[in-house]
């Protein structure tokens, strides 16, 4: 540019000599208008370098930043495609996790219907056996209740029968020592008399102190209507030998025990009703016959004493 104004100006300084002065002096205000032209322009070009400057500063920064921003761009695609795997890979873990719980539901829902199921009937069974027991419950008052007045009974039968043996123990004693015992077993009163108080040998008849000791016991019977009496007559293994009405010892201990019964009839007090008479002959020894004393043991009238138990039956009835 510089280059151009002197070229012009000397180009001027040339034609001023062959110019007029007017023109000279309108080139010369032209001139002038050239060097304002110039420094304007010089001007306008040094801002215009300066905005070049700037701008170049600008560009290689948006380079840099558009460096950085297509780095960071090539991270988050990188990032994206790896959470896009991700998702897909969740998605179908998500799709096959709701099929197979679908399939667990509908599973779990027919277990849990079953179990509902079960639970009905367990529940209707529990209300059947609760009722059960109920009624168990009820009836087991009622057994209880009958049980408890049944030990009342044998209690009070118990006691009965041992009044009733010290008794007959009491209006017998004398008889003591003459083959005569009285014991209590098992709820019953047993008097053992040996044919040496009562017979002769081989005789049914009484004789004058047994006769004594039945009459006796009678009238300790006399005051129990309420109690059963077996009169049963024994004897030793010895073969009867006598003749006549007697064929043998289950005759003889037959008609031995009736012997009793008559004189225990004899008291009007007495039921005929709840005497009983039986002959066991020689078949329940109460010791050996291999002694004369064994012998004389197992000859021998027993009168068992034993409670009517009718009311005892009743409660056992009622109770069962």
């Amino acid at each position: 540019m510089k280059i151009k104004v002197l070229g012009f100006l000397a180009l001027m300084i040339s034609l001023t000599s062959c110019v007029s002065s007017k023109k000279y002096g309108e080139l010369e205000s032209r001139n002038a208008d050239l060097l304002r032209d110039n420094r304007s322009m010089n001007e306008d070009l040094e801002s215009l370098r300066s905005s070049n400057k700037d701008l170049n500063n600008e560009l290689k920064r948006l380079k840099s930043d558009f460096e950085t921003a297509t780095t960071e761009k090539n991270d988050l695609m990188q990032k994206l495609t790896a959470l896009q795997k991700n998702y897909s890979s969740l998605e179908d873990s998500y799709d096959a996790l709701e099929k197979n719980s679908s399939a667990a539901i509908a599973e779990n829902s027919r277990q849990n219907r079953e179990l509902l199921a079960q639970l009905d009937e367990k529940e209707a069974a529990l209300i059947q056996e609760k009722n059960r027991l109920e009624k168990l419950e009820k009836d087991l008052a009622v057994r209880s209740q009958r049980i408890d007045e049944l030990e009342s009974v044998i209690a009070a039968k118990d006691a009965k029968m041992n009044a009733l043996k010290n008794a007959v123990s009491n209006a017998l004693t004398n008889f003591e020592g003459k083959g005569l015992t009285v014991e209590q077993r098992g709820g019953k009163v047993y008097v053992s008399m040996e044919n040496k108080l009562l017979f002769e040998s081989g005789s049914w008849a009484v004789n004058s102190e047994g006769k004594k000791a039945v009459q006796q016991l009678g009238s300790v019977l006399a005051q129990n209507p309420d109690i059963a009496v077996l009169i049963e007559g024994h004897t030793d293994n010895v073969p009867y030998g006598g003749s006549g009405q007697l064929k043998d010892n289950w005759d003889l201990s037959t008609k031995r025990a009736t012997s009793i019964v008559h004189i225990l009839r004899e008291n009007s007090n007495i039921d005929p009703q709840n005497l009983t008479a039986a002959g066991k002959g020689e078949f329940a020894p109460v010791a050996s016959n291999d002694s004369e004393a064994g012998k004389a043991k197992n000859r021998r009238i027993e009168v068992i004493l034993t409670p009517k138990l009718d009311e005892i039956t009743k409660l056992l009835n009622e109770t069962n």
